[in-house]
């Protein structure tokens, strides 16, 4: 697998770098018919998150879909992707694949035949592409989150209702064996049923700072960590429980990262921009990645965009301490915490039954440590230094059982394939492949546009719980219908009782995140369609 199919700062532990997986969590698919035409692709957002659809689409699925077009603001970002596809392809030079910019979506799906559109923009722009590229007549595939406001999830509800087209979510922690082995452990009974989940994710301090100097340190572009990052868990205790969040009430604050933090801390003055910065473990220099130096350093002067601002810089109006507390429609309660300025990287999910618990614990990356030059390791365990002061909390993954009355024994994990945890290059073949096929899928990975609803539905209450210092019921949101049930998903899960009355909440008034009735999408962004994800 490519590097590509993570984020460059990413911790990439041992169960990211299989390229052999276990035919327990690698899907079966048949070969494609002779007379089976490659379908169409269109790019829109050329960031670097656009790589592992980019590496797929030239290599291992290249013999069911191709590139056809690229859509961006930037025509740097376009630039280094086609020559990228011309070298796959060995063009002997760039492909030369026809340019679109942002407002020209429908043109491109008209002129270029498009069968399916992949988004890859910032957060904010996803409701308005997907629309727009359902309404023009082709399918989407899309990064999380969904999107990131009331409004915009309303937009493509609309839109799949009007056209009937098809929207994949790309919630690629599914299929990450870990993940799915809890889902096995919960769907089988083991437990009982489930009465709580406590769910913690750590960033660490090369990873979780990232997001302060990127796009995703606006709310207004990502909606906050709640709704960019968690998406990712929310959704899992979603498919885990296969339930709906009913009410949400949520805390959190910019405590760590941010000018005001530095000053309390007596930082003292910081540098604007980590290129060029040396000694400074918080700044990233473009220049020590060649990706990334391409892609953003070489291509700023076409629109601004600055990929390496200080995360101790003014205007970050995200959080980067959240704590919720979720009831469930099925009865089940979830904890959950987000910690973006840790020193290890990895999460813990403890889920209770009635007949017992599961503890999955998740070591990505167990320190950040510094090189003689003050940059940080990205992989600590190739460094002498890095296995020492690892030795304490090693990486690896662990799933425990307990029944009532038994000792607890451990669940095996299978192997995947690839980034986020062996899951990305699973998720791809169901991307790419899923017309092929050999039966169902038993864990029911494969993730629609009401999966996203279901997820954001969690951190946009969040939001809007931390606004109003009060708990948010989700159906207040007015996002449509996100039973599961209304996914012809089959999946067979142990049965909960109904819900307990509910407290009463009133009802929230306007949405704050919302435009006037009637209003029309934002298709436009003073942040570039490609900024990296």
């Amino acid at each position: 697998m490519n590097e590509s199919d993570q984020n460059p700062t990413a911790p990439r532990p041992a169960s990211s770098r299989a390229t052999e997986g276990d035919p327990a969590v690698v899907p079966a698919f048949a070969p494609p018919p002779a007379d089976r035409r490659r379908l169409r692709y269109a790019v829109v957002g050329t960031g670097h998150r656009a790589g592992m659809y980019v590496t797929a689409l030239t290599g291992d699925h290249a013999d069911v879909g191709e590139i056809v077009a690229w859509c961006d603001t930037n025509p740097g970002r376009m630039d280094w992707y086609d020559a990228q596809v011309g070298e796959a392809l060995g063009l002997g030079g760039p492909a030369g694949l026809p340019r679109y910019g942002a407002q020209d979506v429908e043109r491109m799906v008209d002129e270029q035949r498009v069968d399916v559109v992949i988004v890859t923009t910032p957060d904010h722009a996803h409701a308005g592409v997907v629309a727009r590229a359902l309404d023009a007549g082709a399918d989407v595939v899309v990064e999380k989150p969904l999107t990131t406001t009331v409004e915009g999830c309303r937009t493509i509800v609309r839109a799949v209702a009007r056209t009937g087209r098809d929207v994949v979510m790309t919630f690629n922690y599914r299929y990450a064996p870990r993940n799915s082995s809890l889902r096995e452990v919960i769907a089988s009974g083991e437990i009982g049923r489930v009465t709580s989940v406590h769910f913690e994710w750590v960033l660490d301090t090369v990873h979780g700072a990232d997001y302060f100097r990127r796009w995703h340190r606006d709310k207004a572009n990502s909606g906050g960590l709640l709704v960019h990052k968690s998406s990712h868990h929310f959704d899992l205790v979603n498919w885990w429980l296969h339930d709906v969040p009913a009410r949400v009430y949520a805390s959190g604050g910019l405590r760590f990262y941010g000018d005001d933090n530095a000053a309390v801390r007596g930082m003292g003055p910081r540098p604007e921009r980590g290129t060029g910065t040396t000694g400074d473990p918080w700044s990233l220099d473009l220049t020590h990645d060649p990706r990334l130096k391409a892609l953003y350093l070489d291509a700023e002067h076409h629109d601004g965009y600055r990929r390496d601002q200080d995360v101790f810089g003014p205007g970050i109006t995200i959080e980067d301490n959240m704590s919720l507390v979720v009831d469930y429609r099925g009865g089940a309660t979830l904890t959950y915490s987000l910690n973006a300025h840790s020193p290890w990287e990895g999460y813990r999910v403890v889920v209770n039954g009635t007949e017992g618990r599961a503890e999955l614990e998740v070591v990505e990356r167990g320190a950040v440590i510094l090189d003689a030059d003050g940059r940080a390791v990205l992989d600590p365990s190739a460094t002498p230094e890095g296995v020492a002061a690892q030795a304490t909390r090693p990486e690896g993954e662990r799933l425990l059982v307990q029944r009532h009355w038994e000792p607890a024994r451990e669940w095996r994990i299978p192997q995947g394939i690839g980034g986020h945890g062996g899951g990305d290059a699973i998720l791809l073949m169901d991307v790419f492949r899923r017309d092929l096929r050999v039966g169902p899928d038993p864990l029911g990975r494969a993730a629609g546009y009401r999966d996203g609803l279901r997820a954001v539905a969690v951190g946009i209450a969040a939001n809007r719980s931390m606004a109003l210092g009060r708990p948010v019921l989700v159906d207040d949101l007015g996002l449509g219908d996100l039973d599961p049930a209304a996914d012809g998903d089959t999946v067979e899960l142990p049965p909960t009782p109904p819900a307990g009355t509910p407290l009463a909440v009133p009802a929230d008034g306007a949405a704050a995140d919302a435009p006037a009735a009637g209003a029309s999408p934002d298709t436009t962004s003073t942040v570039p369609t490609g900024a990296a994800r």
